[in-house]
């Protein structure tokens, strides 16, 4: 079984595709397959950082500090 990339992995990983689809003309199933996996892994990424989000809110008010405001 492969070992799970960190979350700063799949960002490299995101970075690596762009540049791969923009700096070469591959094929359109390679690129739909890469375009794929960009996509999955920003999924991943947007759940871990929700789930930081949650820690870091959760602690704040164990330690009665003010919660975070969104910023979006």
């Amino acid at each position: 079984m492969a070992k799970a990339l960190s979350f700063e992995d799949k960002l490299l990983r995101i970075e690596e595709i762009a540049e791969e689809m923009q700096n070469s003309e591959l094929p359109l199933g390679e690129s739909v397959s890469l375009y794929e996996e960009g996509v999955k892994l920003i999924k991943e990424l947007r759940k871990e950082l929700s789930a930081a989000e949650e820690k870091v809110k959760i602690l704040s008010a164990l330690c009665d500090q003010p919660v975070l405001k969104d910023y979006e």
